[in-house]
């Protein structure tokens, strides 16, 4: 007989901010009920269990029975309750005071719900970083788990990782438990012997041994054909009589009794790092390319095993990079978190700034600031769900503060840290976020009564996968893990690849050669004869009592001539209309040039009825992802019933107008798919100079809410 081995299954059960109410219930009969369902049938078994604060938020209203169930395993053992971050944030991506907050709210919200007493954190993506230490333990954490690769980048040997460590930070302790990557490929895609087969040569070769599962419990049901795989042929039950059998050595047991029965292995200090997957996802599509490519060639050298402990993946942080929309949510995330702090400061009501700290934790859930085998940054409802929190906690600090009913202001700060001011604008109703530098353009739009920013938008780029979406579906055999399954949601996705030069944002300024067509610019094959669209836009900001502008100007060489741009973005107190006015200067007065703005509205999906185009007497020309090719057109009109939103883009000038969608190609749980993730409303015109080379033009964008704000009162009253 082995050894005694102590096997700590840690399940991980997760579902974002954001995500569809009808993917919770899924789930929840999938995967979370019916695991729950054979674990009861087999007494002797132990597990720790992490559940997400937006999970568990959600299962306390539509199923609080499961919770019930959850809390009679805690009272009598067999569970654990691992506890985390409320909301599920990346711990290295937001402020100390925040980690702390968040761990130790959830901690609370666990006690009192579940009875449990919440000794451990779950570590969001295993995403680790030394100096969490201290803000863990500051909550009152005593471990947490990571993957055993943080281990091996830290120089142990594989033989040294079946127990748990101690490590510090600023003289404050912590517990590391290294989490398998065997057996996370192993359960539950193989045979439940081989599990066992595993841990029985673990048990020959140690004494005291502690193994851990730590990984998501969507695997038991959600994730693809493994609801058929784990309980309709019955692979959990043949695992957990497996574990039953073999109880005289294979002893199951919560990673607290694991800490209370052994000691520790020894000290470690852990380098920066992730679960191995996401360390390659967080590379530069064109290195991770490289990096797969070396892994499959030397997959089958017998030196790879000895070389591979040495080769690592990416920084987590650098998401931010590779994903400039994250980068946007992130700095704006931070500076709600600093208004917060600030009106903390300043003693501003109470009860109005906890509100909008949840708010704040509601968006920093993790899920669309990064991207790799799940959708994340790609998920349009995601990114507008951290948006719409974020916004709200904006709201309430302004009610905490004591706004006015109308006011309007303008500041200019390095908001998103890159080193160059960008500027905002904002009102009652409106926040325009502005960089100057980045050819003027207009990067965020928010509506506040509705909470949306119709800016969440997002580039097109490429992806490593897109190689397999090039060379189309496989055949699967067995059940096969997320990372390893190639199925087409849609067909002809290789036709659809399209990669973007630039962000898809707003005010943006381009000069085309005169004939230029709406297909080849939808193609991205019309490149523009200017480069306004990129270069560094001089601004000023002007202030009165009820309004704000800003002035930006450039001049660029332009077939031959100086062209200057001059552009002006104003904001009244208590309007929902954005002025735009333009002044272009050095034009040829003998000879058109095709100029054009682009804009880009995002969170108003194509493909329904009720999302539509009109023109300015309120015809409908077709659903949100309608190619329109207008010849002369002063006004159109993008609606979304179901948001409640109606905006009017209007002109002084008739011109031609180009519409089309952006879609991407992405990969999730289910396979690769297209997703739709803005509208391009295109204007432009045939511009000649006046006899002193001037050409100049006005706009408004009129946001209407008045569905919306109808709707909530209709609401209120039925209520």
């Amino acid at each position: 007989m082995p050894n005694p081995v102590r096997l700590c299954l840690a399940l991980h059960n997760h579902q974002p901010v954001g995500n569809f109410d009808h993917v919770f219930e899924q789930s929840y009969v999938d995967s979370y009920k019916p695991f729950l369902d054979v674990f009861d049938d087999y007494p002797e078994l132990k597990i720790s269990l992490h559940t997400s604060g937006p999970l568990m938020e959600w299962l306390d209203e539509h199923h609080p029975e499961y919770l019930d169930r959850l809390a009679a395993h805690v009272a009598s053992g067999r569970i654990e309750i691992i506890g985390g971050a409320f909301f599920e944030p990346i711990l290295t991506m937001i402020p100390p005071r925040d980690r702390v907050g968040q761990i130790a709210t959830y901690t609370r919200w666990l006690e009192n719900r579940l009875g449990a007493n919440i000794r451990g954190m779950w570590m969001p993506e295993r995403v680790w970083e030394q100096g969490l230490t201290a803000d863990v333990a500051d909550a009152g954490i005593k471990y947490t788990l990571l993957d055993d690769i943080h281990f091996r980048n830290a120089g142990l040997e594989d033989e040294s990782l079946f127990g748990y460590y101690t490590t510090e930070d600023q003289g404050k302790s912590l517990v590391v438990f290294p989490g398998s990557e065997k057996l996370r490929y192993l359960i539950p895609f193989q045979s439940p012997h081989e599990t066992v087969d595993y841990l029985r040569e673990i048990g020959e070769r140690h004494q005291n041994a502690v193994c851990v599962f730590g990984d998501d419990g969507e695997k038991f049901g959600t994730w693809p054909d493994t609801k058929k795989h784990v309980y309709e042929d019955g692979w959990l039950r043949g695992f957990f009589q497996q574990l039953t059998d073999n109880r005289d050595w294979l002893h199951t047991t919560t990673l607290s009794d694991a800490l209370d029965s052994t000691g520790p292995v020894g000290k470690v200090y852990l380098p920066e790092g992730s679960y191995r997957e996401m360390t390659e996802w967080a590379l530069p599509t064109t290195q991770q390319t490289g990096y797969e490519d070396l892994v499959h060639e030397y997959d089958n050298n017998p030196a790879w095993n000895r070389i591979k402990r040495f080769v690592r993946g990416g920084y987590w942080r650098n998401f931010k990079v590779k994903y400039p929309e994250t980068d946007e949510m992130y700095t704006r995330m931070m500076a709600v978190s600093e208004r917060l702090e600030t009106a903390v400061a300043d003693g501003h009501n109470v009860q109005l700034v906890e509100q909008a700290r949840q708010e704040l934790y509601r968006g920093q859930c993790n899920c669309s600031y990064w991207h790799g085998a799940f959708g994340g940054i790609y998920l349009p409802h995601l990114r507008n769900a951290v948006y719409r929190h974020l916004i709200a906690a904006d709201n309430l600090l302004d009610q905490a503060a004591g706004m006015p009913e109308h006011w309007v202001e303008a500041n200019a700060d390095d908001y998103d840290f890159d080193g160059r001011p960008e500027v905002r604008l904002e009102n009652d109703e409106l926040v325009c976020l502005l960089r100057p530098a980045a050819g003027g353009q207009l990067y965020e739009l928010d509506v506040r009564n509705i909470c949306h920013n119709l800016l969440a938008t997002l580039a097109r780029r490429p992806e490593t996968y897109h190689r397999k979406v090039l060379n189309g579906p496989s055949d699967n055999d067995g059940v096969a893990s997320i990372h390893d399954r190639v199925v087409f949601k849609q067909e002809d996705l290789d036709q659809r690849l399209q990669y973007d030069q630039q962000m898809r944002k707003s005010l943006i300024d381009r000069f085309y050669a005169p004939g230029t067509s709406a297909e080849a610019v939808e193609r991205g094959e019309a490149k523009p004869i200017s480069s306004f669209d990129s270069s560094a836009y001089e601004a000023i900001v002007r202030r009165s009592k009820q309004r704000i502008q800003v002035m930006m100007s450039c001049t660029d060489r332009v077939e031959g001539y100086d062209i200057k741009i001059t552009k002006g973005v104003t904001l009244t107190a208590g309007s929902q209309r954005m002025e735009v006015a333009y002044l272009l200067e050095g034009l040829p007065t003998d000879r058109e040039l095709l100029f054009s703005v682009e804009f880009n509205f995002a969170g108003l999906p194509s493909g329904a009825d009720d999302r539509f185009f009109s023109d300015a007497d309120h015809n409908r020309m077709g659903q949100l992802g309608e190619r329109l090719n207008l010849e002369s057109s002063r006004t159109i009109r993008l609606t979304d019933e179901w948001l409640g939103i109606e905006n009017t883009l209007n002109s002084d000038r008739a011109g031609g107008l180009w519409t089309f969608p952006i879609e991407t190609v992405s990969q999730s749980e289910g396979g690769f798919e297209l997703v739709h993730q803005s509208v391009v409303v295109q204007p432009h015109w045939n511009v000649r100079g006046d006899a002193d080379g001037r050409w100049s033009l006005k706009m408004n964008l009129n946001v209407d809410t008045a569905m919306a704000k109808s709707r909530k009162q209709q609401e209120v009253a039925v209520g």
